[in-house]
């Protein structure tokens, strides 16, 4: 009976071996991982002492948004991270992301196969033992006598095992590659999450701006009707003329245009709030109607005066940071599959055999063959891999330079604009008490019938749109105070940075 004998002997290739796990140390070079980028020693805009949406603590984001101090906005970024697509879909390629990790990392390791296999048999023969005397069917009584055979059971398990060793590290490229395109898919679902609470924010306080503007628009209409109502009596009478009269109508008839057109523009934007969070329409319009429409945006602290601390909270441009280690590593992949590659194979295994009570085991082990595959001739296609690759790394430290620099502009444009509308805050408030005042005035006038219809409606104008440039001004402030919220990163903190900087509690995970 055959037996099943090793390939080669073990010690010639356990010496194949630990040659093999020498030269695996050797290791191609590969582009930097990191690239430098333009930064700002210092901001060109103004810093002003309440800009840093976080304070220095970066915190969770929920915990941040109630700081506000209004629960109902904590309440609606929540739910919109909750519904949002971008965040389910920036959760979906996390975990691709960690299983392609896993599958890069499995690759080092040898990769272990059993087997389990049974097999019963029985092959007939004709003729066997038969004379052939005469002219009877000598065959069939061959047969009967000894024309079969006994039925044979054969039992199989064994065990198969694989490696490639990684001679010019080509699978740890690979597994590094893996990993730091795991870390860009964690940081962009950060970054998912901060543009949702930012948009959502962006939508619940033009909301809020639009409920002012309601009101405004609601009490300049009840003026006009009432200073109409007055004029059309006083032109009965014959103490006004109809001219007066007309022009107080038209603009009644204007002020009640505009109240309609208000309404249905503060609807809109609380069905866009309902589709962006998904809460019962009912039931978000009730919590807005019992909110009160002037809120006050929660006190901010001292942005870093160094641009590069800064932009270092921001998960987007971490992204773009671990593109570039990644793409680095796939040069070094690409680079290795030039070169030989080195694999070694192995086995053990038991067989049974049983036929007609009579049982025989068998053990069997092989290692080898170890097998060393170079390259000589691909017309080209692995020097093609690797000079795409190399172009996919510059391609990817450009726009990790280009984000860093759009980074910088958002952050500019945020402190400039935070700025000015402190700045202008103050004289847009005293516009609207300095033209309530004389439209009272000019009001009363007007009742006594010092001043004209002409002069109280141009009085009434001006401060119409006082009021409407201030609640304009509120909604400009509060967009300006998310857009910093957004361009300082919105909370997130970078994996390796330290703990105290990170507001003492870890980010949360998808």
């Amino acid at each position: 009976m055959n037996r099943f004998l090793p390939l080669a002997p073990p010690f010639r290739c356990a010496g194949l071996c630990l040659a093999a796990l020498a030269l695996a140390g050797c290791a191609l070079g590969r582009p930097p991982a990191q690239v430098e980028a333009p930064v700002p020693a210092r901001w060109q805009s103004p810093v002003p002492a309440e800009a840093l949406a976080h304070g220095g603590s970066l915190s969770s984001l929920d915990q941040w948004w109630r700081q506000a101090g209004d629960p109902l906005l904590a309440d609606l970024v929540d739910a919109a991270q909750a519904a949002s697509p971008s965040v389910a879909s920036a959760a979906a390629r996390i975990a691709e992301a960690r299983a392609s990790r896993v599958q890069a990392g499995a690759a080092l390791a040898p990769n272990l196969e059993g087997t389990l296999s049974a097999t019963r048999s029985a092959s007939p023969t004709t003729g066997v033992g038969g004379t052939g005397t005469g002219t009877g069917d000598t065959g069939s009584a061959g047969l009967g006598a000894s024309g079969a055979i006994p039925a044979v059971t054969v039992l199989q398990a064994g065990l198969q095992s694989s490696w490639e060793i990684d001679l010019f590290g080509g699978l740890r490229a690979g597994r590094d590659a893996a990993a730091s395109r795991l870390a860009a898919s964690e940081a962009k679902w950060h970054d998912a999450r901060v543009a949702v609470a930012a948009e959502t924010a962006n939508a619940y306080f033009a909301e809020r701006a639009c409920a002012r503007q309601l009101a405004v628009a609601e009490s300049d209409t009840r003026s006009r009707q009432e200073s109409a109502r007055l004029t059309q009596l006083s032109a009965d009478a014959g103490f006004t003329a109809p001219a007066d009269a007309a022009l107080a109508r038209a603009g009644a008839a204007d002020a009640s245009g505009r109240l309609v057109q208000q309404r249905a523009q503060c609807q809109v934007l609380r069905q866009g709030l309902v589709a962006l969070t998904g809460l019962d329409a009912q039931d978000l319009a009730r919590r807005l109607d019992e909110r009160p429409v002037d809120l006050a945006l929660p006190a901010l602290h001292p942005v870093s005066s160094v641009p590069a601390q800064t932009l270092a909270q921001r998960p987007d441009v971490y992204a773009a940071e671990l593109a570039v280690a990644a793409a680095s590593a796939e040069v070094g992949q690409m680079q290795a599959q030039r070169y030989p590659r080195l694999s070694l194979t192995g086995s053990i295994g038991r067989m049974q055999l049983r036929v007609s009570g009579f049982r025989e085991t068998l053990d069997t082990w092989s290692i080898g063959p170890v097998a060393l595959t170079v390259p000589i001739f691909d017309g080209g296609t692995r020097a093609a891999n690797t000079e795409a690759a190399k172009a996919r790394y510059e391609e990817a430290a450009a726009q990790y330079r280009a984000g860093v620099r759009q980074a910088v502009k958002e952050v500019e444009e945020a402190l400039t604009n935070l700025q000015a509308t402190d700045e202008r805050s103050a004289d847009a408030e005293r516009a609207v008490k300095d033209y309530q005042a004389s439209f009272d005035a000019t009001e009363s006038r007007w009742r006594s019938g010092m001043a004209s219809q002409f002069e109280l409606e141009e009085s009434r104008r001006t401060l119409f749109a006082a009021q409407t440039a201030r609640v304009g001004l509120q909604r400009e402030r509060a967009q300006a105070w998310v857009s910093l919220y957004r361009a300082l990163g919105g909370g997130w903190a970078r994996p390796d940075a330290p703990q105290a900087a990170r507001g003492g509690a870890p980010d949360p995970k998808p």
